[in-house]
């Protein structure tokens, strides 16, 4: 991966002010003497750093502050929205839910922006041309950044710190609409920088205008706002699942029966977040992707069936794993949460692993195999005769879809366990969702193996288009009409909070994870389809690490990022308990507690059942 490549991840991610300061006037006096001086505004290009080299510590350095970022991002979102289903709803536990979510905020703020001064003084330092050329482009919008961070820090502040001041009355309220500034200015903080980096993928230059004109121009650029709706989903996952995972580790150590109901609820609610990102992600990864080849062909053709192209069978493996986690925790909610349901759906979840199974299988056959010579005879090519049909784009959109609909559907059932349907017209509801979704089902496979019988073009604008809108009908047709049934259902079992075996959040934890690995992994693949320039046809490559490494060289830093950022977050993590460790003290456990991931006894079972 060369060092322009690391440069478009970079632009991306939300900067420190600081280093945003700094590089703003680090540039204009560089600038200023170079007019006065009739030189270059910069001497020299490219610089390094013996042993670890200039390209491999910016990519660890940038890749770290992405996740930050993207967790930084993500996380004020559903804390806002679970504090204001708490203030409708009157349900303390929402808001103290809220509160939890904005602590692991507080404490990750300040890291990510140290970890963005950090990035940008080495951008400044090893690459100065390049940042002399995107400073002059777009400096109007560093100015923007400024203020940006400037209004979003004091916002944090003020909603962290009067939260429990601002509980009654007209101060919830505005408590409440300062969560809504903090969100808004969170947004705009993330679409500014990502205007720098898909700048370096698909440059908008202009010769003539006002410096806010130009920067306009590079501004809106082809693949700014599916970049910008891509990441923002994406940062919901991470968020929504890293919280999920900071639930699990709790759960795992609580020994109160108070503080397990609570953990294993925070679980729940993170679970579903992730749940509710990953649905349409892969959605706007389409849409993203279907730019990049209006933008330019060959890019996309790097990306998808280049060199690059084997990151994205890694990528199938870990959305399956991913999808088979997400899919394993509420089943294991129907079957521990809701005691008697696990008999009524035993048959739908088996069915379901099996399809997720299959489908995942499909997804991670590459089209073309490395093979030797001998095994190429044999089979006539590099293309296996009997599995080489599941290697190209319509089957692997074909599954995506169903898998999407499976996990929707674990959700539905999970929704729908432990109560009876008492509305006269439930049975048809029930007939017409079932109809909806086998249809639907049908719909996505007839697509799918009739994009092999077209050109690629009508596969791509119209087929693979239909099968995303069939997927969505799906959903936002059962939704209302499960939530209409539910409203007069009767409740023949009662959720059971904080009974889970260990198991679910060593599944909540293994989530997080792969989350962070697919960020890592897209991540290098984007910025590598650019290959050998910094700004894509228009600024050159010349330093010494104008080259891709080997896709092992680069999974071997994804592993090291993704361990690296999983330190940073269980420091975090620990940092944001170190109150509530002070609060309980050394107190040995009351009476009824459990020792840390020990199983309670289940309604009508035994003490430790994990069946």
């Amino acid at each position: 991966m060369t060092h322009q490549h690391i440069l478009r991840r970079v632009g991306r991610s939300p900067v420190a002010l600081l280093g945003l300061a700094a590089a703003a006037l680090a540039s204009l006096p560089a600038l200023g003497l170079a007019a006065e001086s009739g030189g270059t505004a910069v001497t020299t290009a490219y610089r390094d750093i013996p042993g670890i080299g200039s390209r491999n510590l910016v990519w660890i350095i940038a890749q770290l502050h992405l996740l930050l970022a993207g967790f930084v991002l993500g996380v004020p979102i559903f804390a806002w929205l679970c504090e204001v289903v708490g203030w409708k709803s009157g349900e303390k536990r929402y808001d103290k839910l809220a509160k939890e979510f904005t602590k692991l905020l507080t404490s990750s703020y300040a890291t990510t922006a140290l970890f963005g001064g950090i990035l940008l003084f080495l951008l400044i330092g090893f690459y100065p041309k390049l940042m002399a050329y995107l400073t002059d482009i777009f400096f109007p919008s560093f100015l923007v950044y400024c203020l940006l961070f400037l209004l979003e820090t004091a916002t944090l502040y003020l909603y962290w710190y009067g939260w429990d001041a601002m509980q009654e009355g007209g101060k919830k309220t505005f408590h409440i609409f300062l969560g809504f500034l903090l969100n808004v200015f969170a947004f705009f903080i993330m679409i500014v920088p990502n205007s720098w980096a898909t700048f370096q993928a698909s440059p908008v230059v202009i010769a003539e205008g006002s410096d806010i004109a130009r920067a306009w121009a590079a501004t809106w650029n082809p693949t700014w706002w599916p970049v910008n709706i891509h990441r923002l989903i994406a940062n919901v996952v991470l968020g929504g699942y890293i919280c999920g995972a900071y639930a699990g580790i709790r759960y795992l150590a609580a020994r109160g029966a108070e503080e397990r109901e609570h953990y294993d609820w925070m679980g729940y609610v993170g679970n579903f977040i992730g749940v509710f990102g990953l649905l349409p992600l892969p959605f706007a990864g389409y849409w993203l992707m279907r730019e990049i080849y209006q933008y330019n062909q060959q890019m996309g053709i790097t990306l998808m069936g280049g060199f690059l192209s084997w990151l994205f069978i890694l990528q199938a493996m870990l959305i399956g794993v991913l999808f088979l986690g997400s899919n394993y925790y509420f089943w294991l909610g129907i079957t521990y949460r809701i005691p008697g349901s696990e008999m009524q759906y035993r048959k739908p979840i088996l069915s379901m692993l099996v399809i997720l199974l299959l489908c995942l299988g499909v997804w991670m056959t590459p089209h073309s195999l490395v093979a030797s010579l001998e095994e190429a005879r044999k089979m006539g090519g590099t293309h296996h005769p009997l599995l080489g049909v599941f290697g190209v784009m319509s089957a692997k959109m074909t599954v995506a879809n169903l898998m999407i609909l499976v996990t929707f559907m674990s959700f539905i059932m999970y929704w729908r366990a432990g109560k009876q349907e008492m509305a006269t017209w439930a049975k048809v509801a029930k007939s017409v969702m079932g109809a909806v979704l086998v249809l639907a089902g049908i719909a996505v496979i007839v697509l799918g193996v009739w994009g092999y019988f077209v050109p690629a073009i009508v596969r791509i604008n119209y087929f693979s288009t239909s099968q995303v809108l069939i997927v969505l009908f799906v959903m936002l047709t059962i939704t209302p009409l499960t939530a209409l049934l539910l409203k007069s259902a009767r409740t023949t079992t009662e959720m059971v909070w904080g009974r889970m075996p260990p198991r679910a959040g060593y599944a909540l934890v293994l989530n997080s994870v792969m989350v962070i690995l697919l960020m890592t992994l897209m991540g290098y693949a984007r910025s590598s389809s650019r290959v050998h320039w910094h700004v894509y046809g228009v600024m050159r490559d010349s330093s010494q690490y104008a080259y891709s490494p080997a896709l092992g060289y680069a999974a071997a830093f994804m592993a090291l990022n993704t361990f690296l950022f999983c330190l940073l977050v269980a420091f975090i993590f620990w940092v944001a308990t170190m109150g509530d460790k002070a609060k309980a003290g050394h107190s040995a456990p009351a009476k009824g507690d459990l020792a840390p991931g020990a199983i309670p006894a289940m309604a009508g079972g035994s003490p430790g059942k994990d069946s």
